[in-house]
């Protein structure tokens, strides 16, 4: 099975996991095709486990081996595929399109019901919760202030769907 597995909080905040170390890690434990993606965590590889499995031998991999209580979200490729096919907002060069991909629907249900401003947009799809917002304005915005609240941040991660596009 193809997966795409998303770091949540690396190479910010002092947690370094340099893509060729993670690479490494990740082939190590017996995931194939080992691909990174902008230096961020953004992770494509194939495993005979499941989902759940990866995710697990992931995350105590990277907790082991880098010293920081690792999550991590696992998405099946055409879950992926899904998630960039499902943006459900206009497209234009004023505003960015991201992914806040969360670890359940109902994560994704709490933060579609936060207020925001006239300019952003929030939809929530399964584990997936959409956002379109003016660029210039990503950290500024209602929206960004309510996610980044305590409770969200093991919960979920966000990418820019340009990235996700790319690990297709």
């Amino acid at each position: 099975m193809r997966y795409a597995i998303f770091l949540r909080g690396v190479n910010v905040g002092g947690i370094k996991v340099p893509s060729a170390d993670l690479k490494a890690l990740l082939g190590g434990l017996g995931l194939q095709d080992v691909k990174t993606y902008v230096a961020s965590g953004n992770v494509t590889c194939d495993a005979d486990l499941g989902s759940a499995e990866v995710k697990s031998a992931v995350e105590k991999a990277l907790s082991e081996r880098f010293s920081y209580d690792a999550k991590v979200l696992v998405f099946a490729h055409d879950e992926l595929a899904a998630i960039v096919k499902g943006y459900p907002f206009e497209d234009d060069a004023e505003h960015h399109r991201y992914a806040v991909l969360c670890d359940s629907a109902a994560t994704a249900t709490e933060l579609s019901g936060a207020a925001v401003g006239d300019m952003e947009k929030v939809a929530a799809d399964g584990r997936t919760l959409y956002w379109r917002c003016p660029k210039g304005s990503t950290l500024d915005t209602p929206f960004s202030k309510f996610s980044s609240a305590k409770r969200f941040r093991e919960l979920t991660t966000t990418r820019n769907l340009n990235t996700v596009e790319k690990m297709l």
